[in-house]
C-alpha cells in the first residue's frame, strides 16, 4: 500500500469518527435545568416572651445543721447509766439525760463542803457576840473617867472588827464551795441541750470520762441550712438581702429546696436567712444562708402526685435551690441559644433581616434566659430571634427562616 493510500485510510477513519460523535451528541438528551436556590442563609428562630412576677435565682449547696455542738463533761468519773437511745442516729430531746457519772464522790464533796459551812457559822456568831462583848467594855471604861481626859476611840483591833470581817469572809467561802459542790454533784448527769440528733458517740457503762474531753456530737432537729454560693449579679437578684439579720426569723425572701429521694424527687420550702458579708477566697463567689425549718417530715414531691411518706432533709445531701429574686419592672424571656458573645441578641424583622439588639442578662436558668433591653436595642414580645444556623452576622444581613422556607416550598 502506498503512502498516500494511507493518509486515505487515516483520513476516512477521522471523518467517520468525527461523524459518530456528532451523532451520540445529537441523540444524547437534554440535562434537566433547575433554578438555582437563592444564596440566603438559613436559620433557626424562637421567639421572645414577656418576662412577669420575680425572677428565680438557681443555686445549689449541701444541708448542714442550723447547730452543731460536742457533748462534753464538765466533771470526771466513771459512767453508771447511759441511755439506750443515745447512739449514732439516735433522736434526744432537749433535756433529756444522756447518761449519768458516779455520784458518790461528789456526795461526799458536798457533805464536807456543808460540815465547814456549819462550822464557819458558828464562828462568825462566836466573833459577832465578842465583837459585842469589846464595844460595851470600852464604852463602860470611857463613860468611868468622869472628869478626866477622854481616852480616845478604841483601835479596831480592840473592838474585834477585822476579826468579824475575817469570819464573815469565811462564811461566804464556805457558802460558795458548797454551791460549787452541789454544782459539780448536779453536772454528774449529762442532758441534751436541744432536740436534734446523735451525729457520733462514744460512750459505755464502766467507761471513765475526763471534764473537758468530747465524748459525742449531736445537731439540732429544728431547722437545717444550706449554704448556697452565688455570683454577685446573682446575689443582687435578691431583694434586701444586705438588711436580713441572721437568726431574726424574717421570711420575706422565700425559697425552695429540691433534692433527690429514692426514685423520686421532692422540695422542701425555705427563706433566706442571711448572707455572708465577705467573698470566698477560692471561687469568688457570695455565701447565701437558706434556711429550712422542720426539715423531718416535711417533703413534698416535686411534680404534685400523692406520696405515702414524707422523707427527711438529711444532713449532708447535696441539692438544688431555689429563690425568689426581684422583680424588674420590665424583662423578657429568650432562648439561652439566641444570646450572642457581648450579650447580644439577632431579633428578625419584618422582610428577614437581622437587627443586633445589645442585653443586659439578669439570669441564666436552664434553657432560658432573663434579659432586658439596653438604651441602644429594644426588645418586643413575639419577636422572633436567632437561635442558631449562622455563626456571624451583620445589621440588615438578609436570612431564611424556617417559615419562609416552608411557604416558598410548592404545594404537592
Amino acid at each position: 500500500m502506498s503512502r498516500l493510500t494511507g493518509f486515505l485510510v487515516a483520513g476516512g477513519i477521522l471523518v467517520v469518527s468525527v461523524a459518530l460523535a456528532a451523532l451520540l451528541i445529537s441523540l444524547a438528551p437534554e440535562p434537566t435545568r433547575t433554578e438555582q436556590p437563592p444564596q440566603i442563609p438559613f436559620v433557626r428562630t424562637d421567639l421572645v416572651t414577656a418576662g412577669s412576677g420575680p425572677i428565680p435565682v438557681h443555686g445549689s449547696g449541701t444541708v448542714r445543721p442550723s447547730a452543731e455542738v460536742e457533748i462534753v463533761p464538765q466533771v470526771g468519773g466513771k459512767v453508771v447509766w447511759v441511755d439506750p437511745g443515745f447512739l449514732s442516729g439516735g433522736r434526744i430531746a432537749a433535756g433529756d439525760t444522756l447518761f449519768r457519772i458516779e455520784e458518790v464522790d461528789y456526795r461526799y464533796r458536798v457533805r464536807e463542803a456543808e460540815a465547814n459551812l456549819a462550822a464557819s457559822r458558828v464562828a462568825l456568831l462566836k466573833e459577832t457576840e465578842q465583837a459585842a462583848i469589846a464595844r460595851t467594855q470600852h464604852e463602860l471604861y470611857a463613860a468611868g473617867r468622869d472628869g478626866e481626859t477622854s481616852p480616845g476611840e478604841a483601835s479596831p483591833l480592840a473592838l474585834r472588827a477585822p476579826q468579824l470581817k475575817a469570819a464573815q469572809a469565811a462564811l461566804d467561802r464556805d457558802e460558795a464551795r458548797v454551791a460549787d459542790a452541789r454544782l459539780a454533784l448536779s453536772r454528774t448527769s449529762v442532758t441534751a441541750p436541744f432536740d436534734g440528733h446523735v451525729m457520733e458517740e462514744s460512750v459505755v457503762v464502766g467507761q471513765v470520762v475526763a471534764p473537758g474531753r468530747s465524748v459525742a456530737r449531736v445537731f439540732s432537729a429544728d431547722a437545717v441550712e444550706i449554704v448556697v454560693p452565688l455570683s454577685d449579679a446573682d446575689a443582687d437578684l435578691i431583694h434586701g438581702l444586705w438588711s436580713l439579720k441572721a437568726g431574726d426569723g424574717n421570711r420575706r425572701v422565700t425559697a425552695r429546696v429540691i433534692g433527690r429521694f429514692g426514685e423520686g424527687s421532692y422540695t422542701w420550702s425555705g427563706y433566706v436567712d442571711r448572707g455572708e458579708a465577705y467573698l470566698d477566697r477560692q471561687t469568688r463567689t457570695i455565701d447565701v444562708i437558706v434556711r429550712v425549718p422542720d426539715p423531718a417530715g416535711t417533703g413534698r414531691p416535686a411534680d404534685g402526685t400523692a406520696s405515702s411518706g414524707s422523707p427527711p432533709l438529711l444532713v449532708g445531701k447535696f441539692v438544688d435551690v431555689e429563690i425568689e429574686g426581684r422583680e424588674p419592672d420590665d424583662y423578657f424571656l429568650v432562648p439561652r441559644a439566641a444570646l450572642r458573645a457581648g450579650n447580644e441578641v439577632w431579633t428578625i424583622r419584618d422582610g428577614g433581616t437581622v437587627h443586633i439588639v445589645p442585653v443586659q442578662v439578669l439570669q441564666r436558668t436552664g434553657d432560658k434566659a432573663y434579659v432586658t433591653g439596653t438604651v441602644t436595642g429594644t426588645l418586643e414580645s413575639g419577636q422572633a430571634v436567632v437561635t442558631g444556623g449562622i455563626q456571624f452576622a451583620t445589621e440588615g444581613m438578609r436570612v431564611q427562616t424556617e417559615e419562609e422556607q416552608s411557604a416558598a416550598e410548592p404545594t404537592p
